[in-house]
């Protein structure tokens, strides 16, 4: 039997965030996620609910957020971007938590087709893909759901993307970072919400630790 995923939203746009940001990607977003961030700006995604399940021309008319979903086979989503016209090449694989499943095999479909692939996830669960997939690693500490990050997924990340607010989460980083013996793998401080003194602790955090700043570009620019 093929895999199934249950897809919240598929669409293009331009990535914001991290090493990405700039170039032109599909994003496939996932339904599910148990992880309970605060600050989430997904929080339709969280929950699968059976009677939230539509068919693919329901979810390409979906014109507000909602915990709606299609169940989409590879091949299903491989056609729905040909049929679609996209144009881009880099696939962003997030959600929800992308990692609740084997994403195995869709990424090496879409490589055996000349995408780039990526998944953003939040370090709580075993990610599972191809070794070309580029893993971003957006670690959530002392969430509501109570999931730990796993020293698997932060060593197999491409990047380490962390949402901070506070000087907390600054040292919670660096925890992270020496629990898990990271240290070649670029880090990136992203505030959150955008607000003014988040980003100047993020600022003065890359300075002061050599890290790389992130700022949700497309939340600047007014895009998806």
């Amino acid at each position: 039997m093929s895999a199934c995923y249950k897809i919240n939203e598929l669409f293009e746009t331009i990535q914001g965030e991290g090493s990405f940001t700039g170039q032109p990607a599909i994003f496939i977003r996932l339904q599910g996620c148990p992880v309970g961030c605060s600050w989430c700006d997904t929080k339709h995604t969280w929950e699968i609910e059976e009677n939230a399940q539509i068919i693919v021309q329901q979810l390409l008319n979906k014109k507000q957020e909602s915990s709606q979903w299609a169940a989409l086979s590879v091949v299903d989503i491989l056609a729905l971007i040909k049929t679609q016209g996209f144009q881009a090449k880099h696939i962003v694989i997030t959600g929800g938590e992308p990692c609740m499943v084997d994403l195995t095999p869709l990424c090496q479909a879409l490589e055996a087709q000349g995408y780039s692939t990526q998944i953003e996830t939040s370090g709580t669960f075993e990610v599972k893909t191809t070794a070309r997939c580029w893993v971003t690693v957006s670690p959530k500490v002392n969430m509501k759901g109570g999931y730990k990050i796993l020293t698997s997924a932060m060593q197999r990340a491409n990047e380490i993307k962390h949402p901070v607010a506070t000087t907390q989460h600054i040292d919670d980083l660096k925890i992270l970072l020496h629990d898990h013996q990271i240290s070649q793998t670029p880090i990136y401080v992203q505030p959150i919400s955008q607000k003014k003194r988040a980003t100047e602790l993020a600022i003065k955090a890359c300075i002061e630790n050599n890290w790389r700043l992130s700022i949700q570009v497309h939340k600047y620019i007014g895009i998806e």
